[in-house]
């Protein structure tokens, strides 16, 4: 598979919605037809979109990578029935989150955010500031990890910046204005307690 870049800060766990399945997606539009009809083309499209996705829940390239594979073999093994689908965008986005949720579970949060961290941090920096700010990401992690699970969901979300309000309502299976209130609080309780600890 070929490797794509990008990704955010977050990470969560969250229970299945158990909407993968075609029969719970709208009736399809005449604009996805072509596309849909061509599993290459949605490889091509959305790959690095469900990388992003992937990726910022579990801060892993490899791990990300995987499910990302994991999305399109769901992809053939429903490929009978993808005329169905309304929006494969918001289809193929939910099963990639609900994957990473799932491998997410067997990885420790302090695992992945010591080497998440890393690597973030600049090579051209000195180490003391490279220290620094390793610090400061772990730090921001952990208080992710300690939002309400709601709230971290949808921060998680909001940072792949290709999302709407309404595909993260369809994925997360709330409304669009229950997503706009969750990110309010989710962006105002972590500024509040990251400023309490100085970050």
């Amino acid at each position: 598979m070929t490797s794509v870049e990008g990704c955010s800060l977050a990470s969560l766990e969250c229970p299945r919605s158990h909407t993968d399945s075609i029969a719970s997606i709208d009736p399809v539009n005449t604009t996805h037809a072509t596309e849909l009809a061509n599993p290459a083309a949605l490889v091509e499209t959305y790959s690095a979109l469900l990388f992003r996705v992937a990726h910022s829940v579990l801060r892993s390239r490899a791990e990300a990578e995987d499910v990302v594979q994991d999305v399109f073999v769901r992809v053939l093994k429903h490929r009978g029935s993808l005329h169905q689908l309304r929006d494969p965008r918001v289809w193929l986005v939910r099963i990639a989150w609900n994957l990473a949720i799932d491998h997410r579970r067997r990885i420790r949060p302090e695992q992945m955010d010591a080497i998440f961290a890393e690597s973030l941090t600049g090579n051209d920096m000195p180490a003391d500031e490279a220290i620094e700010q390793t610090q400061r990401t772990k730090l921001v992690l952990r208080e992710l990890e300690r939002l309400p699970k709601g709230e971290r969901h949808v921060l998680l979300l909001s940072a792949i910046e290709e999302l709407s309000t309404a595909e993260m309502a369809a994925v997360l299976g709330k409304t669009e204005s229950a997503i706009r209130a969750l990110l309010f609080r989710a962006r105002t309780r972590l500024r509040q307690r990251l400023e309490r600890k100085g970050a």
